[in-house]
């Protein structure tokens, strides 16, 4: 997964519960303790290693130093710069993106699912709430941008549904800007996990979208890809809604 950080779906349970042991008694000492994902989160961001576990086993560490650091020179050109209006930041994390818009004079809102990047986000002065956003948000319903930053429109391993989502979020002429892997690369679906110590949370969906993969994404949400920029090695498209066909009537 080349862009790992994300806003996840949280599982059905907020408390840690034992996994059950398979071919075989339980052991004395339980091999692994279930967590949510939104309390992985809280633990990563409040400092502790968190590993992305992919489905064919491979871990790779998250990058949360970065994430909990100010906005890069890279940050502020592929998504505050082009933000001139209302924000919604999808799976904001520790809110480097909505601390910037919100310092840059823009109304920004960011959305995350752990408490404790919800937490972090207001600490820098912008305005948060912990939510999923599939979910109803307290919020206004339509929105001039909306980031998907970090990989983030990997969020529930459908980008479609994720973008079709966003599209009732945004307003008619908004822009949406994704983050995206590099050219070469398809749309991966997967199931992943995060590993925080002894504690893994159950799989959830996951999707990786290359550069090469948009256009048909986009368009099945029914968004047209109005450009791909690139700083510091980083792809971001912005994406806006398809303008109606126009029916034109002529009289015999």
């Amino acid at each position: 997964m080349s862009s790992p950080r994300v806003e996840l779906p949280a599982t059905s349970a907020d408390t840690l519960h034992l996994t059950a042991v398979a071919n075989g008694p339980a052991p004395a000492v339980p091999l692994a303790v279930r967590m949510s994902t939104a309390h992985a989160l809280d633990l990563a961001f409040a400092g502790e290693p968190c590993e992305l576990v992919q489905a064919n086993g491979i871990t790779k560490m998250m990058s949360v130093d970065r994430w909990v650091m100010d906005a890069s020179p890279a940050d502020l050109e592929l998504f505050v710069d082009p933000c001139h209006g209302p924000t919604l930041d999808v799976g904001c994390g520790p809110g480097r993106l909505t601390g910037a818009l919100t310092d840059r004079g823009v109304r920004a809102l960011g959305i995350d699912i752990s408490r404790e990047a919800v937490r972090q986000t207001r600490q820098r002065g912008g305005e948060a709430i912990c939510c999923d956003v599939f979910s109803d948000l307290d919020a206004p319903s339509e929105w001039q941008h909306i980031v998907l930053a970090d990989g983030n429109i990997g969020i529930g391993g459908d980008p479609v549904q994720l973008l079709t989502r966003v599209g009732q979020l945004l307003g008619r002429h908004g822009t949406v800007l994704v983050e995206l892997a590099s050219d070469g690369i398809s749309t991966v679906h997967e199931d992943v996990r995060l590993r925080v110590g002894e504690h893994t949370t159950a799989p959830f969906g996951w999707a990786t979208v290359g550069v090469d993969a948009l256009e048909e994404v986009a368009a099945s949400a029914d968004f047209t890809v109005m450009d791909v920029r690139h700083a510091a090695g980083r792809p971001v498209a912005t994406l806006s809604h398809r303008a109606p066909l126009r029916v034109v009537t002529t009289r015999p």
